[in-house]
């Protein structure tokens, strides 16, 4: 009998991530449904990435939209519920760490649905971001936790998880860039905006704690105009209305979002990218383009140890002179283990395998944590 697996994205990096996942289960013979909370419901941060991905219409649609972190999850998990008691799914795959992520993680384990997590194991120890509270209780919440790089393998054995709910994949999202690679360089982005091969760099700025604030906001925009390379910034929509009350530098450019084709682009061909945003890093470590994180922490330090990713935290001094150092000195590419454009694959085959057979690890079956070695 064929299995059926709910495949949930919510938010833009979920639709980049599930792509993979939900093309393999279905080669795999899986009755894969897709999901889509509705998280995101803005055109130009949704439909956009359906068409660039190939990805078809969901199967079901929650409508979830916007709100508090409160209220948002709580619409989610209200709908999703409906959904799994219609459709009694013998898995649930969650992706990522956005409030969808954790909303129907809790509704497929308290359902007894397989619960599996893509992108599982990662961690930034920085219990202000939401995005950190997502990601573990997802994690506490899930029977097969798809880890993309080693470091979140070590992470999930420190907290007490089993061997057999780990499953090192790789990363979905290098699976989905390197599929599209060719096709990105071939949008036209840079011709649009005039822009040369590693003659510009790429800004990407959205998480509250760099845009809300706007005497914050000014000294990163001050900073940036002090690097010395033309910018560009596909401005989120949440970020534009703030721009108003600050004025941008010369070499910044501030444009409408780009589209998934259209951002490959813009990343693959920059001499520098400086953004907060997760996936930028990944996907800047693929490519082996230079990028400077504009936080304290990052919860993928792979792309430090094993990539071309610098965390520079927000000191205007210490963007400017990191901004100079790279430009001058550009970092060696190194890609990540299982890197490799088949993680997707990975994750479906794990999948399959356990939901045919008996094992299953609940949440108050986790070994006493692993106290790290001082």
């Amino acid at each position: 009998m064929r299995p059926t697996v709910l495949c949930v994205a919510g938010a833009r990096p979920n639709f980049i991530k599930i792509k993979p996942v939900l093309d393999a289960l279905e080669r795999r013979g899986a009755d894969a449904r897709l999901v889509h909370t509705g998280q995101h419901y803005d055109e130009s941060m949704n439909d956009v990435f359906f068409r660039d991905l190939g990805l078809r219409a969901p199967d079901h649609h929650l409508g979830a939209g916007s709100g508090s972190h409160a209220e948002q999850t709580a619409r989610v998990m209200t709908a999703f519920e409906k959904l799994v008691d219609e459709v009694r799914p013998d898995a649930v795959v969650v992706v990522g760490d956005v409030n969808s992520t954790l909303a129907c993680a809790l509704v497929g384990a308290k359902a007894e649905a397989v619960v599996a997590h893509v992108e599982a194991g990662l961690r930034s120890r920085d219990w202000g971001m939401p995005e950190e509270v997502n990601r573990m209780v997802a994690d506490r919440v899930s029977d097969l936790l798809f880890a993309p790089s080693p470091d979140a393998v070590e992470n999930l054995r420190a907290e007490g998880y089993h061997e057999d709910q780990i499953v090192l994949a790789g990363n979905v999202m290098i699976d989905t860039l390197y599929a599209n690679l060719d096709r990105a360089l071939g949008s036209g982005m840079l011709h649009r905006h005039g822009l040369t091969p590693g003659g510009y760099g790429v800004v990407t700025l959205h998480r509250p704690s760099n845009v809300d604030d706007p005497a914050h906001l000014a000294r990163l925009l001050d900073a940036l105009g002090q690097v010395e390379l033309p910018l560009i910034w596909p401005v989120h929509p949440r970020t534009a209305a703030k721009l108003e009350s600050v004025g941008l530098p010369a070499n910044l450019t501030a444009v409408a979002p780009a589209g998934y084709l259209d951002f490959v682009a813009l990343q693959a061909s920059a001499r520098l990218v400086l953004t907060d945003s997760g996936g930028v890093q990944e996907e800047t470590t693929a490519l082996g383009v230079p990028c400077l994180t504009l936080r304290e922490n990052t919860e993928r330090p792979i792309t430090v140890s094993e990539g071309t990713n610098l965390v520079i935290g927000t000191d205007p001094r210490r963007i400017v002179t990191a901004a100079g150092l790279v430009l001058a000195d550009p970092p060696a590419k190194r890609t990540p283990v299982l890197w490799d454009g088949h993680a997707g694959a990975r994750i479906a085959d794990a999948l399959m395998a356990h939901l045919g057979s008996e094992v299953r690890h609940r949440p108050t079956d986790l070994r006493p944590a692993v106290t790290p070695a001082s």
